[in-house]
C-alpha cells in the first residue's frame, strides 16, 4: 500500500468510520423498528377486541393506526437524539454540561407545554376508552355534529350548519355520543 492510501485509512477507521456506524445503526433500528411497530398495529387493528355486535372494525382501525403514528414518533426521536449524542461525542464535545442544559431546558419546556401534554394525555385515554370515533355523532361542549377526525391533540367536529370545529382533547370535559347505543 501506499503512503497516502495508509494514512487516509487510519483517518477514515477513527472517527468517520464511527460516525457512518452510528447513523448506519440509527437507520437500521429506525426502519426495523418502524416494521415491527407497523406489524403490531396491523394486527391490532384486525384482532377482535371486543366480541359482538358492538365491534367497530373501522374506529379499532383508526385507534390502532393512531397508536402506531405516536409509537413511531416517540422510537424515531429517541434513536435520532442517542444518535445525534454519540456523534457529537465523537466531534470531542463534552456531553455532561449538554445534558446538563437539557434537563433544565426539557422542565422549562415542560412547564411551558403543560396544555400540549393535557391534550395528547387526554386523547390518549379518549382513544383507549372509544368515548367517540370518526363517524359518530357527538354534544361537545357547545358544539354538536360529526366527529370528521380523531387525533391525539386534536378531535374535529362538522356541525349541523357545516362550520369545521377543532377542539383540543384536553378541554373536552363531558362528551355525549348520540352514536353510541346503551
Amino acid at each position: 500500500m501506499s503512503e497516502s492510501f495508509q494514512q487516509i485509512w487510519q483517518w477514515f477507521s477513527g472517527s468517520p468510520l464511527r460516525i457512518l456506524l452510528v447513523i448506519a445503526g440509527a437507520l437500521f433500528t429506525q426502519y426495523f423498528g418502524g416494521r415491527a411497530i407497523d406489524r403490531a398495529m396491523t394486527r391490532l387493528a384486525t384482532a377482535d377486541l371486543v366480541p359482538g355486535p358492538t365491534n367497530s372494525v373501522s374506529r379499532q382501525k383508526e385507534r390502532a393506526r393512531t397508536t402506531g403514528t405516536v409509537l413511531s414518533s416517540t422510537l424515531n426521536a429517541i434513536i435520532w437524539v442517542l444518535a445525534v449524542a454519540m456523534i457529537l461525542g465523537e466531534f470531542g464535545f463534552n456531553l455532561g454540561p449538554i445534558i446538563a442544559s437539557a434537563g433544565v431546558i426539557g422542565v422549562a419546556l415542560g412547564l411551558g407545554a403543560q396544555t400540549l401534554v393535557r391534550d395528547i394525555l387526554s386523547g390518549i385515554f379518549m382513544l383507549i376508552e372509544d368515548q367517540y370515533g370518526v363517524g359518530d355523532l357527538v354534544d361537545v361542549l357547545d358544539v354538536k355534529g360529526t366527529v370528521e377526525k380523531v387525533g391525539l391533540r386534536i378531535t374535529t367536529i362538522r356541525d349541523t350548519q357545516g362550520t369545521l370545529w377543532y377542539l383540543r382533547n384536553g378541554e373536552i370535559l363531558k362528551v355525549g355520543n348520540l352514536s353510541q347505543s346503551g
